[in-house]
């Protein structure tokens, strides 16, 4: 194997050659001066532009994420769950992260959009309509959803966790507990009243995220979430779910359009139950109406009809210018004033002033009103909460309606001594009563327990008191028109009412308002029921025939649950027969 020709390197012209020295000194400049500049934009980072880099790093990677607190619970007065948070978890994605074309990505998106309850095309418009990194596709979704969701491990597809509302008595309790919106803030009830005390205070931390919203790591102290405070009301879960099956099954049997129950402690003035139907699913609410939604007893105000009269004969007593025995003309059972014609619905002749209670007498009413100055009957509604807005911690109360003394005419005078010409609501009209089952006081309304007895601004004398409430156990009693307002075992008393529902400066030919407001027993009175029918239907529409019943059940019911001992030994007679009443 010959070599070819050996070079000598140290004898070649190309190495014997001379390079000028400035080209060796200009590449080790230009070397050192790429040092130079390097570390000169290193010290300039790390160094003088410390602030800014840092800044920009942290728009890009670092997140400040909320720790969501968990909210209170609200409890009804025995530690029953009225309303509690859940773990709820939400589903998010990133658009661009997800191949659609892919046919296994596809099925498994068909999946997604079957357990989530949605259309195919809906889950995709959402994936290609919204931000391409980031889009809501559902939130607050049950626990075992959101693990089949994880399980079918789509790129792109993320979750996040949540609380949700639940709240375990349905629409019985709906009108009372309220709800929340999709960021746990309270939109109703008890949840909007109590919003901040219930939401608590989110905690938050720094963290590292990747480009797919996955954190890194935690930078940075972490601050904690402090959870809502509970809420405890005066509100029994089953003296609630009790009235509001008899109301609902009144309405429907009645053909009504709607009807409430309020139920008062008529020691404490606690609120035991407010209940109306048509009602709602608190945590159910995608169809909701209005009609659903209001909460009448509260909210709704009209004029109250004859369970104005016991508070009219009361003012009468109080200034001493009637006695329940004083007689009262109600002869031909018509009264003209100021070109009206006032009637009853029979000539009822004499009565004491007893009488005009348990007859429910409009022409009785009105001239024992007429004994009074309209100055000494608008400082008597005025103190037991008429023309204003109920002090109590619930959103949406209504002030009702009572204009100024001054601008009323004799007429208006005596409309408004059985119930026309002002307006309350059934809150309202419960509350008014808390002035005769407490001896002339009228208490405080809370919706919170509450241990202690308040004590009440005194309106009545005690005697005065006493005097209604016999009254009041005539009018539900033989010969009265609240006879179907008596129950086995307790005494009541209470006063029914019809008015004719107000259309625009008149009436409504046919639609009615039947109440029934009352409280048992009788001489040591424990609770106040109030009952509103509003349009009966079915031919019956007065008070005492639609509401007496739904008073009776709801008052036997409850005072059972409170463990209140019988104050009747025999079973009251019930008259079977037409009952009639004045409007």
């Amino acid at each position: 194997m010959s070599r070819g020709p050996s070079v000598r390197y140290t004898t070649s012209p190309l190495l014997a050659s001379k390079t000028p020295v400035w080209r060796s000194k200009f590449i080790v400049a230009a070397i050192a001066l790429g040092f130079v500049v390097l570390a000169g934009r290193a010290a300039y980072v790390q160094v003088i532009g410390q602030d800014f880099f840092q800044r920009q790093g942290e728009v890009r990677f670092t997140r400040t994420i909320e720790l969501p607190a968990s909210r209170g619970r609200i409890l009804d007065r025995n530690g029953l769950i009225l309303a509690s948070s859940v773990i709820a978890p939400s589903v998010w994605a990133i658009p661009e992260d997800i191949d659609r074309n892919d046919p296994d990505t596809r099925t498994k998106l068909r999946r997604v959009a079957q357990l989530l309850g949605m259309k195919p095309q809906d889950l995709d418009k959402k994936l290609a309509d919204e931000d391409k990194s980031f889009v809501w596709i559902q939130r607050q979704v049950d626990e075992p959803i959101a693990r089949e969701i994880a399980a079918l491990g789509v790129k792109g597809l993320y979750q996040t966790r949540e609380y949700k509302r639940q709240y375990p008595e349905g629409e019985s309790a709906a009108h009372v507990v309220g709800f929340t919106n999709v960021e746990d803030h309270g939109q109703e009830g008890i949840e909007l009243a109590f919003d901040k005390d219930l939401g608590g205070k989110p905690g938050s931390q720094r963290v590292i995220k990747d480009r797919l919203g996955r954190v890194v790591e935690g930078v940075g102290e972490r601050v904690p979430p402090l959870d809502g405070k509970d809420i405890q009301l005066s509100i029994d879960s089953k003296v609630q779910f009790f009235a509001y099956q008899k109301l609902r099954d009144a309405v429907t049997k009645h053909r009504a359009k709607a009807g409430s129950v309020v139920v008062l402690d008529a020691v404490t003035g606690e609120v035991l139950a407010l209940a109306n139907y048509p009602s709602y699913v608190p945590d159910k609410r995608r169809n909701l109406t209005g009609e659903q939604l209001r909460n009448r007893a509260i909210t709704d105000t009209f004029e109250p009809g004859s369970t104005m009269k016991p508070i009219t004969v009361a003012m009468a007593l109080e200034a001493g210018r009637v006695k329940p025995s004083t007689i009262i003309d109600t002869t031909p059972g018509r009264y003209q004033i100021g070109g009206f014609t006032i009637s009853d619905t029979h000539n009822y002749g004499v009565l004491t002033v007893e009488g005009v209670i348990q007859k429910s007498s409009n022409v009785g009413a009105l001239k024992i009103a007429q004994k009074m100055s309209p100055s000494e009957m608008w400082d008597t509604y005025t103190a037991l909460g008429y023309g204003q807005k109920p002090q109590i911690t619930f959103p949406g109360a209504a002030p009702g309606r009572l204009r100024p003394w001054k601008t009323w005419k004799p007429v208006e005078q005596a409309t408004m001594a059985y119930g026309y010409g002002l307006s309350a609501s059934l809150l309202q009209m419960c509350h008014s009563y808390t002035a005769f089952s407490h001896d002339g006081k009228v208490l405080p309304l809370t919706m919170l327990k509450s241990s202690d007895a308040p004590p009440g601004v005194r309106v009545f004398s005690p005697s005065t008191a006493v005097a209604i409430r016999k009254m009041l156990q005539m009018a539900a009693g033989p010969g009265g028109t609240g006879q179907l307002a008596q129950t086995v075992g307790y005494s009541v008393g209470g006063k029914s009412g019809t008015a004719r529902k107000q259309v625009g400066k008149g009436y409504a030919a046919g639609k009615y308002r039947g109440w029934f407001t009352g409280m048992a027993p009788i001489d040591k009175p424990r609770i106040i029921v109030g009952v509103m029918i509003d349009e009966p239907s079915d031919g019956n529409f007065y008070g005492g025939t639609v509401a007496g019943p739904v008073f009776s059940e709801v008052v036997q019911q409850t005072l059972r649950m409170m463990n209140v001992a019988p104050d009747l030994a025999v079973k009251p007679l019930v008259l079977t027969q037409g009952v009639d009443e004045s409007f």
